[in-house]
């Protein structure tokens, strides 16, 4: 392993976008994407399973109907002042690698590798998890509508596909972008159908849930916090477009204007959601329900409930794909940087694509299958991934005093950075008092980075039987996985 190279140097861009020019010896990336592109992006990455999933889990933590719309309303509201910091940041720090680049430039080596670390063992293998229970979930939830479902089924079944979107990231990958067409389209048919039929039936005059919103909500601070979490799972994406940076057309103007335009639609959207679920659901009926949209489509659907199961399944399987997809290059890349063992950064000989790493994250994923309750998952990969976007934006302030003179043609008051890091370290704190197990075993596999970090990278001189072990595990990996580094 080696030192982190320059995240915007000519080599570290290979591989990340195949369309590269070469532009006075330098190879630059094309700036395809207008305004429309922008949004389509932030839309397509926030809309996803988690509008299926969390309002269960903040259900559970607030109990009360009114203190759940609050909940994501104040989720959407906090997305938009964290978007605003990252609009500053990308355009004063233009880098690929999003929050790697941003919490690199302000703090250095080893706080980037911890976000690298965390991102691929935590965050990006919980999320998928998450995913795959999902589309497992709400599969099977049709054929057992009056019981509870068989145990261990929805694990097989998640497990089961991992596995298999695993193999065809690594067999095929225009087979793999080619489907996200029509999973986009369910993901947004899901969504819709959920928000006409809810209107519809409030429109009925069935407005009798929303009587006295607020009796019986919690007032537990640990309890708020966790509901938290859980709206923001849903919202998360909202930062990545910043991976586009580079591509995106005249960015200083661009970036904000789709942040202004797709968060609030998306917070009006999960709104909306939310309004229809509670209009025909209760509370205890959202807790009881492994499956929120398919209990919600048996209610007023009658014969034609099948459509939002099938919708969501296909949605959560589209959405785990493209991030198993994304995913696997991140790791990729810190490999190549020499954040990781070389061999993950091998590629393919017949496909080009990650083979090491798709394996690598699908061993983490299947483990963090070990549990079924998707609301602990979701709390155990947000704790830690808004620690981490707590550092980029604290890295912003950073900035602001260690260099007042950097070019930030996006500047936004300081009073938007200062409130949203003060938000998050509330959000951070509350958590250890509900959910210590969870806060604990984050934060140690976060810190077990810090020895990795001073063993992989900081350590030159590493003795002869070791580098003969990684090279001997580097060769059985070119092997096993026909796969070479890049040229």
């Amino acid at each position: 392993m080696s030192t982190i190279k320059d995240l915007n140097s000519p080599t570290e861009m290979k591989l990340i976008n195949s369309t590269e020019e070469e532009d006075d010896g330098k190879v630059r990336m094309k700036k395809e994407l207008g305004l429309l592109e922008g949004v389509a992006i932030i839309l397509g990455i926030i809309l996803g399973s988690g509008i299926f999933i969390s309002p269960k889990g903040i259900t559970e933590e607030v109990d009360a109907l009114g203190t759940s719309l609050a909940v994501w309303v104040v989720c959407g509201l906090l997305s938009m002042i964290g978007a605003l910091c990252y609009a500053e940041l990308g355009t004063s720090i233009p880098k690929s690698g999003g929050d790697y680049a941003y919490i690199y430039e302000a703090f250095g080596n080893l706080p980037s590798f911890l976000y690298l670390w965390a991102a691929n063992l935590i965050f990006v293998p919980t999320t998928n998890a998450i995913m795959a229970l999902t589309f497992a979930k709400y599969v099977i939830q049709p054929f057992f509508p009056d019981c509870d479902i068989p145990k261990h089924s929805d694990t097989l079944i998640a497990a089961s596909t991992l596995c298999f979107l695993t193999f065809l990231n690594g067999y095929n990958v225009k087979a793999t972008t080619r489907l996200q067409n029509v999973f986009m389209f369910c993901k947004i048919g899901a969504v819709v159908l959920v928000i006409l039929v809810g209107i519809t039936w409030m429109g009925m005059g069935h407005l009798e849930n929303f009587a006295n919103p607020f009796d019986g909500g919690t007032t537990n601070p640990g309890k708020l916090a966790k509901a938290f979490y859980s709206g923001i799972f849903s919202y998360s994406g909202w930062n990545y477009l910043n991976f586009m940076t580079e591509e995106l057309q005249n960015p200083y103007v661009n970036l904000p204007r789709a942040i202004f335009i797709s968060i609030p639609l998306v917070t009006l959207v999960y709104v909306l959601a939310n309004m229809s679920y509670l209009s025909v659901l209760t509370p205890d009926l959202m807790k009881a329900s492994d499956a929120i949209a398919v209990t919600f489509g048996n209610k007023l659907l009658g014969k034609g409930a099948w459509t939002i199961p099938v919708l969501v399944a296909i949605s959560a399987f589209g959405g785990l794909s493209v991030h198993i997809m994304t995913s696997s290059r991140m790791l990729f890349v810190g490999a190549r940087n020499g954040h990781f063992p070389a061999m993950l950064a091998h590629l393919n000989l017949k496909t080009l694509s990650p083979v090491p790493s798709l394996l690598f994250l699908n061993l983490l994923s299947l483990l963090m299958l070990c549990t079924s309750d998707i609301q602990s998952l979701i709390t155990y990969c947000t704790i830690v991934e808004s620690f981490f976007v707590t550092l980029s934006v604290s890295g912003l302030l950073y900035l602001r005093w260690k260099q007042p003179n950097m070019q930030r043609p996006i500047k936004i008051h300081l009073i938007v950075p200062v409130t949203f890091v003060i938000i998050c370290i509330f959000l951070l704190i509350l958590p250890c008092v509900e959910a210590p197990y969870v806060v604990g075993i984050g934060t140690l596999i976060t810190l077990s980075g810090i020895p990795a970090y001073y063993a992989g990278v900081f350590w030159k001189n590493k003795p002869k039987w070791f580098r003969e072990m990684m090279k001997t595990l580097t060769e059985l990996c070119q092997r096993v996985c026909f796969s070479s580094h890049e040229d």
